[in-house]
């Protein structure tokens, strides 16, 4: 079997984190609400890239190499297109995070205040090998059960609370390395007595 060059250059592979998020399928609700975001470009839909790939990774968590086929197909334009547009941008995830994915910041406040040892007792905590991480192709490992993921992120701005990281929409400021297991307990499913 061949792999098209778009094939090869994205990084969808299964991950332990997979089964938590839905695969990528268009529904009418997907396409009504990329309908709408597209109208409001009538004179360029490609100007209408990041809003669909916006879209793409709330519903779906990352963008699969089906997610590119039908952006580019959505907007007329070469599959490549969409690529360029999903490994330009650090934010676009493709491959599947886990169920809580933690990005801590690495700039200067952050790296001062801990951030290497926050990322490196959180890997420990949650069984996270990141000796296979690439920064700028393959920035996330995920914990074998998949329920967590890491990168580190570029500025998350708020220098003054460092070190700071997000878990999913949720952040956090003042999380040295010591407070990590607390941080992670805040999304253990909870179990009732």
């Amino acid at each position: 079997m061949s792999h098209s060059i778009l094939d090869e250059s994205i990084a969808s592979h299964t991950t332990p984190s997979t089964p938590h998020f839905t695969p990528f399928a268009v529904t009418t609700g997907l396409a009504a609400e990329a309908a709408e975001r597209i109208s409001h470009y009538p004179s360029n839909k490609r100007s209408a890239t990041l809003p669909l790939l916006h879209l793409v990774q709330h519903h779906f968590g990352y963008i699969s190499s089906a997610a590119i086929d039908w952006v580019a197909s959505s907007l007329e334009l070469e599959p490549i297109k969409v690529l360029e547009v999903v490994s330009f941008y650090p934010g676009f995830r493709q491959t599947a995070p886990g169920k809580y994915h933690i990005r801590v910041c690495r700039t200067l406040s952050c790296a001062m205040g801990g951030s290497h040892q926050l990322m490196e007792r959180l890997c420990e905590l949650t069984g996270i090998d990141r000796s296979q991480c690439d920064p700028h192709h393959h920035p996330i490992a995920v914990s074998p059960c998949g329920n967590f993921s890491v990168e580190f992120a570029e500025c998350l701005a708020s220098c003054g609370s460092a070190p700071v990281c997000m878990v999913n929409d949720d952040f956090h400021e003042g999380v040295a390395a010591d407070r990590a297991e607390e941080l992670l307990a805040l999304y253990q499913p909870q179990t009732t007595a």
